[in-house]
């Protein structure tokens, strides 16, 4: 069993020789959430992505294992989950869409044991299901409905040991102020939205436990048909097929400190026909845009130039001119950045 009582550690190959990794509780307890897709890690090697469904990291000169230690004859607490329309649910569970399976995971994971590669099939009510190992899959018999199936133990605290001879460490997480931080998104009309664990499968908490582990890394989540990367260097969220972006802020939870680049943001504002300085906004001047927005492309390009519309019209934006430009009637208008 490794050191400390662990029932598990994860280990990093290095010079052909694998190598326990440090703080691995940390990749633990992400590995065991059933919507995790991977984690990002801070090594001597620099910045790598392990994907928990391979288990493989983007460097292919890094190799990355999951070893268990177990008594004789016990096995391994072990979850299996499907995704449903909304959410990774276990197998036995209420899903949201069918009643409760006919199975649970140790039923599932009974099967698997006899036969990683073989099928398994089992009925909800009337209807017939056939779960597909080799490809982690769930198929409706019925209607052809095809699911994603995944296979995670059961996070199981443990002590946490400091092997001098480890692979490259990964950073560990600081201690959080109490009451913990707040992480939100800019949604539609402007509106600061919280991540929520029922829509994403990642909630407040476990995004800060993510960043306190690498505040330079990423983290991949999916929304239904949709994939997304929360990146915390950027501040801000990027939808992995169509490109859209959007800011990302981390606060104290009762809400006295705003604590990211993008949390004390500035504001934007245009002179209008009035001559009076006017906030860029979604909500009252129905443009695509709103001033946190603006702040995160002028971040990645001060000297740049951004586009936008409105119900009406189309602007171009250049931030080394600080000014708006109607693309139609070429009417340009001051632009200013107020710090808050």
């Amino acid at each position: 069993m490794a050191s400390g009582g662990k029932r598990y550690e994860w280990q990093m190959q290095v010079g052909g020789e694998w190598l326990p990794i440090d703080n691995d509780h940390v990749i633990e307890s992400h590995y065991c959430r059933p919507g995790a897709k991977g984690i990002s890690l801070n090594t001597q090697h620099g910045k790598v992505f392990i994907d928990f469904d391979d288990l493989q990291t983007t460097d292919p000169a890094l190799k990355v294992q999951r070893v268990t230690f177990l008594p004789q004859g016990q096995a391994e607490d072990v979850g299996w989950y499907f995704r449903d329309d909304i959410l990774w649910r276990e197998y036995g569970s209420q899903g949201s869409s069918m009643a409760s399976s006919s199975v649970n995971s140790r039923d599932v994971e009974q099967q698997y044991i006899l036969n990683s590669q073989g099928t398994f099939r089992f009925r909800v009510g009337s209807t017939g299901y056939r779960l597909d190992f080799s490809n982690m899959a769930q198929l409706n018999c019925n209607t052809g409905l095809r699911r994603n199936v995944r296979r995670r133990p059961k996070f199981t605290p443990a002590p946490v040991s400091h092997n001098p001879a480890s692979a490259p460490p990964v950073t560990p997480p600081s201690q959080l102020p109490g009451g913990g931080y707040k992480w939100e998104f800019m949604g539609e009309e402007g509106v600061w939205t919280e991540y929520q664990a029922h829509i994403c499968s990642f909630n407040s908490a476990a995004i800060e436990a993510q960043y306190q582990l690498n505040p330079q890394g990423q983290l991949l989540f999916s929304i239904r048909r949709f994939s997304y990367t929360l990146d915390f260097s950027r501040m801000c969220q990027i939808n992995n097929k169509i490109g859209t972006t959007r800011a990302v802020r981390r606060t104290l939870n009762d809400g006295s400190q705003q604590t990211s680049g993008l949390g004390t943001q500035p504001r934007w504002q245009f002179k209008d026909i009035n001559g009076i300085w006017t906030d860029y906004s979604k909500s009252t001047r129905h443009c695509s845009v709103s001033s946190p927005e603006i702040e995160l492309q002028y971040q990645q390009d001060p000297s740049g130039i951004m586009n936008f519309n409105t119900m009406t019209f189309s602007y171009e934006l250049d931030f080394s001119a600080m000014t708006q430009r109607n693309l139609s009637t070429n009417t340009t208008r001051s632009v200013r950045r107020l710090d808050q």
